[in-house]
């Protein structure tokens, strides 16, 4: 059957480093973290004191909604909120309440990794324990189920086509977007908004504390934190935001003469099934292979075509595991191996969101014809010595990137990888 080819016409992003298109790329481009030192975690006796959060986002939601909505919005969909009406914007659409318009050819996937807990932890377990559960109000369901994200972006826009959230942990907003890039291809959509998101609280990062694998060593230096490839990196530094892509029909962006950021050529996502090396937090080598193979073969492309990469990477001990199956997967060692960075150097880990807003900084990077440094790993792991040089350390003008491959991989030794390749009339 002939797939409709998919491109990424619309994006919006809120990162700890940035909201919006052109803060975040300058950010990138600066190599500038959004890293901080939180003194409630401090007050919590957390060893890890330090994360990623979107800076001064309590006065952008309030720019965007009006009471009634603030209403409905905890951190996790207010973040993927605003990204949503971002990207659709950014598409050429608008938005406003005046519209009762259904949008049947437009749906979402729009997923988190543990979603309201926030919610859960300061409002529904306080108010159930002290028998105030008829005070909870009525908004406390929406705000705490797993759909949360879609169900609230599907009202602001009124779509109408599959909308649904998606959850795999480390790899969800990856794999939101290589199953929305599926509808398009089948013409089951006319177009898709893709990515995740995932709030910042105490109650969502304190099982990773209590796991030892965040940095203790970094709270008098929270920038320094985030340090994936690297020899004294301590953990991944966890991080909240949100990010959507709008995918959409070739044929129909062509027709309404829509700006046209990059295009996905395919992707795929697969499990290692928690064997032979991969558990419920290590992935099995021979899965994440076969997932970057199989996503290389829906594309269309050859190893030898891909000029760079950004990895799922998060300053942990899979760093070198992973650098080398690319290597594997790839067929190509450091001699003429493509470059490699990390977005979650300058953001951390955050979680659900990590994948769409990797994929927007990919976006970014083909259609400005840039490479963002890998920051905080001068001093590369001795595992990866010899792939030293293909990770840029500043930015990097690259006018001749052209495929991009962008993968995640998340607890329950599960994979996604996507092909993107910059559009060219």
């Amino acid at each position: 059957m002939k797939k409709n080819r998919v491109v990424i016409t619309g994006m919006g992003v809120v990162a700890p480093n940035g909201h919006g298109l052109n803060d975040f790329e300058q950010a990138l481009r600066d190599g500038r973290s959004g890293i901080s030192f939180f003194p409630r975690l401090e007050e919590l006796k957390f060893g890890c004191q330090i994360g990623g959060m979107p800076h001064g986002f309590d006065e952008v939601r309030k720019s965007y909604f009006d009471h009634e909505k603030l209403l409905s919005l905890n951190d996790n969909i207010g973040y993927i909120s605003v990204s949503a009406v971002d990207a659709w914007r950014d598409a050429g659409f608008d938005w406003s309440d005046d519209n009762h318009e259904v949008d049947w050819d437009t749906g979402a996937i729009l997923g988190c990794g543990i979603g309201g807990m926030d919610t859960i932890a300061e409002r529904v377990v306080p108010m159930v324990n002290q028998g105030k559960t008829r005070r909870m109000g009525s908004r406390i369901v929406e705000q705490v189920m797993n759909s949360g994200t879609s169900a609230r972006v599907g009202g602001l826009l009124g779509l109408g086509n599959q909308v649904t959230s998606n959850s795999a942990a480390c790899s969800t907003g990856t794999e939101a977007i290589v199953n929305a890039m599926l509808r398009v291809q089948s013409g089951l959509a006319k177009r898709m908004l893709a990515g995740g998101s995932e709030g910042a609280s105490p109650y969502i990062w304190a099982g990773f504390d209590s796991m030892r694998v965040i940095p203790r060593k970094f709270n008098d230096n929270p920038e320094q934190g985030s340090r994936p490839m690297s020899a004294s990196a301590n953990g991944f530094v966890p991080g909240a935001g949100g990010a959507v892509l709008v995918l959409e029909d070739l044929e129909t962006a062509l027709e309404r003469g829509a700006m046209i950021y990059a295009e996905i050529l395919g992707g795929n996502v697969n499990s290692g099934g928690q064997r032979n090396g991969g558990s419920m937090t290590a992935p099995n080598p021979e899965g994440v292979q076969r997932c970057i193979r199989s996503a290389m073969a829906d594309a269309g492309v050859t190893s030898r075509e891909i000029d760079a990469i950004n990895g799922h990477l998060t300053a942990t001990f899979a760093d070198p595991s992973e650098v080398n199956n690319w290597s594997l997967a790839l067929d190509r060692g450091p001699g003429d191996f493509p470059y490699i960075n990390s977005t979650k150097s300058m953001i951390g880990h955050c979680l659900g969101a990590a994948g769409a807003i990797e994929a927007v900084a990919v976006a970014l990077q083909l259609y400005k014809g840039f490479m963002h440094p890998s920051v905080n790993c001068e001093d590369v792991h001795p595992e990866i010595e010899a792939f030293a040089e293909n990770i840029p350390h500043e930015v990097m003008e690259y006018p001749e990137l052209k495929i991009m491959a962008k993968a995640s991989f998340g607890f329950g030794d599960v994979n996604s990888c996507l092909i993107f390749k910059k559009w060219e009339t």
